[in-house]
């Protein structure tokens, strides 16, 4: 029943069966057979399948987020009673696309030879997923918390910075007003459902927006970055990109006097009472990192 249940999970999760196969080290044609004997013994089609994709019916959405959470609840029951206590099992990572490829995965690499019991599934993923849906025991991600079913803890304050090049600045001036910036080239890191060019800043404990225009636009945070450096426009970008290059000088703040919404780094975790031990072991292996991480030292009057 457990292994039914492991199964339809993965198989959801990846979207078809050979990828699901090589999750679960069969075959293909093991896979197919599998799900058909357990669509045979429910009697309910689970999945609509084509050449390439898989979807789930009604009833398979039903069956696998039933599935998620028994797994979920068997793995931390076990976690409980274990006497040990020690850090063991699957531990189910989320992390955002850039960060969680050049940060949280190197710190990954050094949680898993601290705690060699602990088997790690990690996926970086443009838009945030649904913990308790995904079955995901926690997820790493810039902003505020996006839903309320989840607890959360700061592990890195990071503010967010106007900045621009020398050589743009030398270039098209430095604005000394939020009204200057419609004047100005943008560089616009479109992120999730944030409103397209729309800038928001709070002044004096006053809120003013600003709908800002440019020729460059993408989703990647590095690729924003990079047209910055080489003075296509003014960007906004968090202190935790920006340090290395307002050190150097590659980048300059702008308006410092107006104050974006920071971009603090949270990790996210379903609410319940007892945390797996392999959960917190990685959130406290979190916090006794990112807490070493310092402020951007950079004079920016």
């Amino acid at each position: 029943m457990i292994s039914d249940l492991q199964f339809i999970v993965t198989l959801a999760r990846h979207g078809n069966l050979s990828a699901a196969a090589r999750a679960l080290d069969v075959t293909p044609p093991a896979a197919t057979k599998r799900l058909a004997q357990l669509e045979k013994r429910l009697g309910v089609r689970l999945v609509n399948r084509t050449t390439r994709s898989l979807s789930l019916t009604s009833e398979g959405e039903t069956y696998v987020r039933h599935a998620t959470r028994i797994l979920t609840d068997i793995r931390d029951m076990e976690d409980i009673i274990s006497s040990s206590r020690r850090p063991r099992g699957l531990l189910r990572i989320n992390a955002t696309l850039g960060f969680g490829r050049t940060t949280i995965a190197p710190l990954v690499s050094d949680f898993a030879k601290l705690h060699p019991e602990v088997e790690v599934q990690m996926e970086v993923t443009d838009r945030p997923v649904d913990l308790v849906e995904s079955g995901f025991d926690l997820a790493i991600r810039f902003g505020a918390l996006p839903d309320k079913r989840l607890n959360a803890r700061r592990i890195l304050s990071n503010r967010r910075f106007l900045c621009a090049s020398p050589l743009y600045l030398e270039r098209h001036g430095t604005p000394s007003a939020l009204a200057d910036l419609v004047h100005h080239k943008c560089i616009i890191h479109r992120q999730n459902d944030d409103a397209y060019g729309i800038w928001r800043f709070t002044h004096h404990d006053h809120s003013e927006v600003v709908k800002v225009h440019g020729l460059l636009s993408s989703n990647d945070g590095d690729i924003v970055l990079g047209w910055a450096l080489e003075g296509h426009g003014i960007l906004i970008r968090s202190e935790w990109d920006l340090a290395k290059y307002l050190e150097s000088g590659r980048l300059r703040v702008v308006l410092p006097d107006f104050t974006l919404p920071s971009a603090d780094l949270y990790v996210y975790y379903p609410s319940q009472r007892n945390l797996a031990a392999r959960t917190r072991a990685f959130i406290d292996f979190l916090v006794a990192h990112f807490g070493g991480a310092t402020d951007v030292q950079q004079n920016i009057s």
